[in-house]
């Protein structure tokens, strides 16, 4: 396995665990807990889209044209 598909299944896993461990809001959480958590899994999807557009374009190019595709049947 290539360094950058390590890289991007680090980053994967990561992103992974934080939104399992994503917090229901409600009565005995403090939305100020909720906003914390959810800037911090924002963070990581971000970087995970970013280092799949840099790093794989190819692909990137490929699920634009399904996603286009899905919206233009």
């Amino acid at each position: 396995m290539d360094k950058k598909s390590k890289e991007f299944i680090t980053m994967l896993r990561g992103l992974v665990s934080d939104v399992q461990g994503a917090p229901f809001p409600g009565d005995d959480l403090k939305p100020e807990l909720y906003k914390i958590w959810y800037e911090h899994a924002q963070k990581a999807a971000v970087s995970c889209f970013e280092f799949l557009n840099d790093n794989f374009p190819q692909e990137q190019k490929e699920l634009n044209k399904s996603i286009d595709k899905l919206f233009n049947e």
